[in-house]
């Protein structure tokens, strides 16, 4: 038996119950993980409220580490005992589970369960990020939009070590502090200032390489009015809705800029892909370079309190539900 968190249709924090399931045997190439620590991300509240429909009723979460219970038929990478972690498939919010084998990726040791839980997806992304779909140099300039939340200090860390100038935007003095801790070379308080005006100051009115923005909606247009001529504008997310360029022609006005919007199944397509990118984030792990900062851990049960203080952005660094 286990308890899990259950969505029966999408809506607020107040369609997320707790409910007592039985999980059966692991089939043929599945796992059975029990969870000691899952992951909290924006995700989950897209496939709780709908922006991302799902099939109802549904367990929600994508991201855990935990330690394997039993092996199905056909298993040959894992072994009851072994410690992993995964970004997928959903059904993360649960103390058991069932999974392919296929999606976990064995830890290492010197990376504790936490660590991995909260750095995994997170850090997966961070990967393609600044090495796939912007391939970050020495001396670029980066913008990272929500620099103190758990995405956005990967990306500051990350981007620091492969050598570039790294600015942050965050939400006042604390979150400020934050960034700056954790490898931003100037932090904005959005709150305060048009970060606008102080990226062009920053930068002697030349814009950034390439802008990096979880939030959205609404700092989208604005982030495009901080890149130089033919940058790159990273929109990996959208936490505060969902962007759309009504006239493509706003590019070519403001430089000749490019747009992308990556997400995980385009750059993780195989297991390959996957090991190779979980073997990079883990040695930046280990090397010291990308640091877990949990900035607050919730029970399980408390996950309704966890999803408002995510979507208020009451909460900074990584967020964890603990079973």
């Amino acid at each position: 038996m286990s308890l899990a968190v259950v969505v029966h249709a999408a809506g607020g924090p107040e369609k997320l119950t707790l409910e007592v399931l039985k999980v059966p045997a692991p089939g043929a190439g599945e796992i059975q993980v029990r969870h000691t620590a899952i992951g909290l991300n924006f995700i989950d509240v897209y496939h709780r409220s709908g922006l991302y429909p799902l099939k109802h009723p549904l367990v929600i979460g994508t991201e855990a580490a935990g330690v394997v219970t039993a092996a199905g038929e056909g298993v040959t990478e894992f072994a009851e005992g072994d410690r992993v972690v995964y970004q997928s498939p959903i059904g993360a919010y649960a103390e058991l589970r069932n999974m392919p084998e296929e999606h976990a990726v064995r830890l290492p040791d010197g990376i504790g369960d936490r660590a991995a839980a909260a750095l995994y997806l997170k850090g997966m992304t961070a990967y393609f990020l600044l090495h796939l779909t912007y391939a970050v140099k020495p001396g670029d300039t980066v913008l990272v939009q929500a620099a103190a939340g758990g995405m956005g200090l990967i990306l500051c860390q990350w981007a620091k070590a492969l050598g570039a100038r790294v600015i942050g935007t965050a939400g006042g003095p604390d979150k400020v502090a934050l960034a700056l801790e954790h490898g931003a070379d100037h932090a904005i308080d959005y709150k305060a200032t048009d970060f606008r005006a102080a990226v062009q100051e920053l930068t002697g009115g030349q814009g950034v390489e390439v802008v990096y923005d979880g939030v959205g909606q609404a700092t989208f247009e604005a982030s495009l009015d901080c890149l130089k001529r033919r940058g790159m504008m990273v929109s990996y997310g959208n936490a505060t809705g969902k962007v759309s360029i009504p006239d493509l022609g706003v590019l070519a006005a403001k430089g000749s800029l490019y747009v992308t919007r990556p997400n995980g199944g385009g750059y993780v397509r195989t297991r390959e892909d996957r090991l190779r990118n979980s073997a990079a984030l883990f040695d930046a792990i280990l090397s010291g370079k990308v640091k877990p900062v949990i900035g607050q851990t919730f029970a399980l049960k408390d996950v309704a309190e966890a999803h408002r203080a995510l979507e208020a952005r009451k909460t900074h660094g990584s967020s964890l539900l603990i079973p």
